[in-house]
């Protein structure tokens, strides 16, 4: 089993790499099952009922969100779809839902989507215990779960990595853009980054425009971010996943 994580999402440029680049690694590297962060999607901020559509109909079988996930309105006409995840930890009776069970080839595979709370100015539940008490209920009714923690903090992260180590198949952080060199498989068995980056601007500053980042940074004063134009880039992240053990075997980063 060959599960393909893909960082997060940003505007239309982002989605139209996603389907030129998606079918030819699905292809190449064999992947059954294929995850997105998709919360910048909406230009940045959200995402819409076409960039849902779209995303899917590029292939990508689960989509998961962030602390942008409310960025558009639209959001609630496809937030229960079986295939959108919003962050778990989001307070109890917030429409959505924080993970869900997909069948592929003769799996269950159990995809998670949680929000860190470090420098995240979004009030959660604890991401620790709510992921505690979800495996605590389905793991014995699944075969591989994966997580997607969209969090800013490194060491939050890590933390997470740390604490679920041994007890589901694989972690990787999205939110901060950038992709990690720490791709591994930890002590007891668990596929591990601290970050799998952004598909989108290859030429901006997370994804954003240069100019507008610049201005910003060297003026103090506020101005309206906008996506950058141009090139694109992919980030993602491949599990390999033995058919046997259901443990990750190999973890490789792969940009486009």
């Amino acid at each position: 089993m060959n599960i393909l994580a893909l960082g997060d999402i940003v505007g239309n440029c982002g989605i139209n790499k996603l389907k030129t680049e998606l079918p030819i690694l699905k292809n190449k590297y064999n992947i059954d099952f294929t995850i997105a962060n998709a919360e910048n999607a909406a230009e940045g901020m959200g995402i819409t009922v076409k960039n849902f559509k779209d995303i899917i109909s590029a292939g990508v079988n689960c989509i998961t969100m962030g602390d942008h996930t409310w960025g558009k309105k639209e959001v609630f006409q496809i937030i229960d779809e079986p295939e959108l995840l919003r962050p778990i930890n989001y307070p109890k009776g917030v429409c959505g839902k924080g993970y869900n069970i997909f069948q592929c080839n003769n799996k269950k595979i159990a995809v998670i989507n949680a929000m860190g709370r470090a420098e995240i100015n979004v009030p959660t539940e604890n991401p620790f215990l709510q992921i505690q008490n979800l495996i605590d209920k389905i793991a014995k009714e699944v075969d591989i779960i994966i997580l997607d923690f969209h969090a800013e903090a490194t060491g939050e992260k890590q933390a997470m990595g740390y604490f679920l180590d041994g007890k589901i198949t694989a972690m990787y952080g999205t939110h901060t853009h950038i992709p990690t060199a720490d791709e591994r498989i930890m002590e007891k068995g668990m596929g591990y980054i601290t970050d799998i980056g952004m598909t989108g601007p290859k030429h901006s500053v997370l994804g954003m425009d240069i100019n507008v980042a610049l201005k910003r940074s060297l003026t103090a004063l506020p101005e309206k971010y906008k996506i950058a134009t141009g090139e694109a880039i992919m980030n993602c992240c491949i599990f390999e996943i033995d058919d046997i053990t259901n443990k990750v075997t190999n973890v490789f980063r792969i940009q486009k």
